[in-house]
C-alpha cells in the first residue's frame, strides 16, 4: 500500500472517530440535557462542526453525577448506616420549624433538609469580621474542622487558615479541607504538602474521578463554588468570602473588598455539616470521619433553611427558588450580586415584580474583576432599567455580596451569583433566614450599601454609546457559560 494510502486510511479513521464521540455526545445530551434550546444547540453543532465541537461538549456539556445524585437522594440516604442517617431522620422529627415551612414550603420541599429551628445567626460584613470570626471559631474546635473554599491562595490570608488548622490538626481535631480544582487552580503544591504534612486531610473537588482528572486544564464548569466552615458540627460559616488577600481589601487592584458571610450556630449547623459531607463523599469516595452530635437549640433561636444546590440536583433547586421568592414579592426586592446575567425566567420574574408595584432594587459592582462577564451585566442590567428596576452602581469599593431581601419576610445569603452559572451548573450553597431580627440586620446593611451607590437612568446607560451597547450585546451571547 502507496504511503499515500496509509494517510487516506488515517485521515478517514480520525474522521470516523470523530462522528463516533460526537454520536455519543448527542446520545448524552439527548438522554440529560435540562433544557430543549440547549439540546438543539448542542445537537446542531455536533452535527455540522463535530471536530470542534466534541471538545467543546467534553468541556463544559458532559455531566458525570449520576452516584451524586445517588448520595443525595433522600430515600437511599436514609437507609444506609452511615452515623447521618440517624441525625438526619432526628433533626427533622424535632426540629423542623412548622411555621416557616408553612410560609415558604416550596423552598421547605426542595431542600434536602426542611427549615430547622433553633438557631442563632450573625451577619458578617466584610473580610475582617468574617475571617476574625472563622480563626476564632477554628481556634476553639475540639471534634473536628471541616473547611470548604472555591478559591484558596498561598498568600498572608492563606498562610494563616494552614497555620491555624495545622495547629488544630496537631492537637488531635480531624481537619478535612476541601478546594475546587479550577478556582484553585493555582494553588502551590508547597502549601498542600505543608497541610497534609501536618496531618490536614486535603482534597480538590473532581480530583478522584478520571474524566475530570484528563479534562481539568479545561473542565471550566460544574465548579464547586461553596464556601463553607463547619466546626465540631455544632457552628457554621457560609457566605460569599474564599479565602484571599483581596478578600480583606488589600490588594491595589481592587481596593475594598465588600462581601457578606452569615455565621450559624445550632441544629442548621449540622445541615451545613450534610451539605460538605456529601461533596467529600464525592470527592474522595470515602465519607468523612466526623461525629454527628446531638444538637443544642440556641435559646430564642430562629429558623434556618440550609439549601446546598447543583448540577447533581434531580429538579433545578437553585432557580426555583429564586424564581419562586422573586415572584412572591410584594413590596420590597432587593437583590444584590457581582454578576448579574440572568436566564429568561429570572428577568421575567423581576419584571412581573415590577408590573404589580414591587420596589426591585439591583445593586450591582461598578468595578470589574472579569471584564467579558461585567459587560453582559451592565447589557442585561440596561434592559432590567427599562423595564422599571431601579439599577444602582455600588461606588464603595469592589462588590461581591450575594444578598436578597423579599419583603420584610425572607432572606438569603450564600455563595449564588444572579447568572446562570450559580443557577445551573455550578454547586452552591444558600442560607434563607424567615426571622425578623436577621431581615432587619440585612436591611440596615443594604441601605448603608445603597446609600454608597449611585442609581443609573437611561440617560446613564444611553452616554456608554453605541459600541459600549453592541459589545454588551456580543457578551451576552456567551450567558450560558458566565
Amino acid at each position: 500500500m502507496s504511503a499515500l494510502g496509509n494517510v487516506s486510511n488515517v485521515l478517514a479513521g480520525v474522521v470516523a472517530l470523530f462522528y463516533l464521540l460526537a454520536a455519543v455526545c448527542a446520545v448524552r445530551e439527548l438522554l440529560y440535557g435540562r433544557s430543549s434550546q440547549g439540546t438543539i444547540a448542542w445537537l446542531l453543532s455536533l452535527a455540522f462542526f463535530p471536530y470542534v465541537t466534541v471538545f467543546v461538549y467534553l468541556a463544559f456539556g458532559w455531566k458525570r453525577f449520576d452516584d451524586y445524585v445517588k448520595i443525595r437522594r433522600p430515600a437511599d440516604r436514609m437507609k444506609s448506616e452511615l452515623p447521618e442517617s440517624r441525625r438526619l431522620l432526628a433533626l427533622r422529627a424535632d426540629f423542623e420549624d412548622k411555621q416557616a415551612a408553612a410560609a415558604w414550603p416550596l423552598h421547605n420541599a426542595v431542600s434536602p433538609l426542611p427549615f430547622l429551628s433553633g438557631n442563632n445567626a450573625e451577619i458578617l460584613i466584610d473580610g475582617e469580621a468574617t475571617f476574625s470570626s472563622m480563626l476564632e471559631g477554628i481556634r476553639a474546635a475540639t471534634s473536628h474542622v471541616l473547611v470548604q473554599f472555591y478559591i484558596l491562595r498561598n498568600d498572608a490570608v492563606g498562610k494563616r487558615l494552614a497555620d491555624c488548622l495545622i495547629e488544630k490538626a496537631q492537637a488531635g481535631v480531624t481537619v478535612l479541607l476541601l478546594y475546587d480544582d479550577i478556582g484553585s487552580a493555582g494553588l502551590s503544591r508547597s502549601y498542600l504538602n505543608r497541610l497534609t504534612d501536618a496531618g490536614v486531610t486535603v482534597s480538590g473537588f473532581n480530583r478522584s474521578h478520571p474524566m475530570f482528572i484528563a479534562l481539568r486544564p479545561f473542565r471550566i464548569n460544574f465548579r464547586n463554588h461553596r464556601k463553607v466552615l463547619v466546626v465540631d458540627g455544632t457552628a457554621a460559616w457560609v457566605g460569599g468570602l474564599n479565602v484571599g488577600d483581596e478578600y480583606l481589601g488589600e490588594t491595589r487592584r481592587f481596593g475594598r473588598w465588600r462581601d457578606t458571610h452569615v455565621r450559624v450556630e445550632g441544629p442548621a449547623a449540622l445541615a451545613c455539616q450534610l451539605s460538605f459531607a456529601e461533596d467529600w463523599q464525592w470527592a474522595t469516595r470515602s465519607y468523612p470521619p466526623v461525629p454527628w452530635p446531638d444538637p443544642e437549640p440556641q435559646t430564642d433561636g430562629m429558623p434556618v433553611l440550609v439549601m446546598p444546590t447543583g448540577p447533581a440536583d434531580e429538579v433545578e433547586t437553585c432557580a426555583v427558588a429564586f424564581t419562586e421568592a422573586i415572584a412572591r414579592a410584594r413590596k420590597r426586592l432587593w437583590i444584590v450580586s457581582p454578576y448579574f446575567v440572568p436566564g429568561e425566567n429570572i428577568a421575567t420574574a423581576l419584571s412581573a415584580a415590577v408590573l404589580r408595584g414591587v420596589e426591585v432594587r439591583l445593586l450591582l459592582p461598578q468595578k470589574p474583576d472579569h471584564w467579558i462577564v461585567w459587560m453582559a451585566s451592565s447589557s442585561y442590567a440596561r434592559d432590567m432599567a427599562a423595564h422599571g428596576v431601579r439599577v444602582h452602581s455600588y461606588r464603595g469599593g469592589f462588590l461581591h455580596q450575594k444578598v436578597m431581601l423579599v419583603d420584610d419576610a425572607l432572606l438569603s445569603i450564600g455563595t449564588v451569583n444572579c447568572d446562570n452559572r450559580s443557577m445551573h451548573i455550578n454547586f452552591e450553597v444558600t442560607l434563607w433566614f424567615t426571622d425578623n431580627r436577621m431581615i432587619a440586620a440585612a436591611r440596615r446593611m443594604l441601605e448603608e450599601d445603597f446609600d454608597q451607590s449611585v442609581e443609573l437612568n437611561d440617560a446613564d446607560f444611553a452616554s456608554r454609546g453605541p459600541l459600549w451597547h453592541l459589545l454588551g450585546r456580543i457578551a451576552r451571547l456567551f450567558a450560558p457559560l458566565l
